[in-house]
């Protein structure tokens, strides 16, 4: 028995499909289908039953997940104890950033890692957020900035703050917006989103909640371009409140009323990345800055829980 082997075992039952695993360990799916057979024979039980929607664990196969994963988090703990035999933290983390630099506090962040961790080689990669969680995902990153849900159960999540969103429009579009009358923002033209933009997501969101379906005119992921669109007239945008209030303070947009959309801001990593000397360093300085109370994620992407 191998350890590639019960990598590849719990990374199919996390997936619950050959190719998604496959796709996840840089493997053909041949090869991901070989290593499970070569582990089934060695066990001599079965340990996944295919099913329309891929595979799933057997009854065995439950059984024995928890101590795979037992054995990979060893594994996992005698390299990071050796690379901290070797002394001072050095090599390379690649993060994932989205939306605005201050938002993330990216600056005071940055300034700690470099200032106490000079070996430490900090690669910011900027993304929309839906970019940045699959590369973490596929672990072509470090660790990211995302917004919205995370669905993915080999990614692990780290709250930072709830932002709270609202409707922008144009000055001149005020009085077509009838007083308790939300369904009137479906029949105004809105900025296109790209769908990688968790952006996107939250607002198509917002749209089913009331109801609506407006027409998208042009297309815009930039802040600050999204702001000069609404005021130019173009179309409605939904903004984060903190940056559309002060355009409202000065008369360039207007903020439709009793209208918001929450979203959380999170620090996602991947999931079998927890106890990595980098990225436990990343962790500590980001909470440092964030202040946040709890060290703990806020879910844990490594039980499995069979249906």
């Amino acid at each position: 028995m191998e350890i590639y082997q019960l990598r590849t075992f719990v990374t199919v039952a996390q997936q619950g499909h050959l190719t998604q695993a496959a796709e996840l360990l840089h493997l053909s799916q041949p090869a991901v289908t070989a290593q499970i057979k070569a582990l089934e024979e060695e066990v001599g039980m079965q340990l996944f039953e295919r099913n329309a929607g891929g595979v799933s664990l057997t009854r065995a196969g439950q059984e024995l997940l928890p101590q795979a994963q037992g054995v990979l988090g060893a594994a996992r703990d005698i390299i990071h104890h050796a690379k901290q035999l070797k002394g001072q933290l050095a090599g390379a983390a690649k993060i994932g950033v989205t939306l605005m630099p201050d938002i993330l506090k990216l600056g005071p962040w940055v300034a700690a890692l470099v200032e106490r961790y000079p070996l430490l080689e900090v690669q910011l990669t900027h993304g929309v957020s839906v970019d940045v969680l699959n590369l973490v995902r596929k672990k072509e990153l470090d660790a990211g900035f995302f917004l919205g849900r995370n669905p993915y159960m080999n990614v692990c999540t780290v709250p930072l703050q709830t932002l709270n969103f609202r409707v922008a429009l144009p000055v001149a579009w005020a009085g077509q917006l009838r007083e308790g009358k939300l369904k009137d923002l479906g029949k105004l033209p809105w900025l296109g989103i790209s769908q990688f933009s968790s952006l996107s997501k939250i607002t198509s969101e917002l749209w089913r909640e009331l109801n609506i379906s407006p027409k998208k005119v042009t297309e815009c992921d930039h802040l600050s371009v999204m702001l000069e669109l609404v005021a130019a007239g173009v179309g409605a945008a939904l903004i984060r409140d903190e940056d559309a209030q002060p355009w409202q303070d000065a008369g360039k947009i207007w903020l439709a009323p009793d209208v918001s959309k929450r979203a959380d801001l999170q620090f996602v990593y991947p999931a079998d990345r927890a106890g990595d000397p980098v990225l436990e360093t990343l962790l500590r300085e980001l909470r440092s800055v964030w202040q946040l109370p709890c060290p703990q994620p806020m879910t844990d992407p490594g039980a499995f829980a069979p249906s």
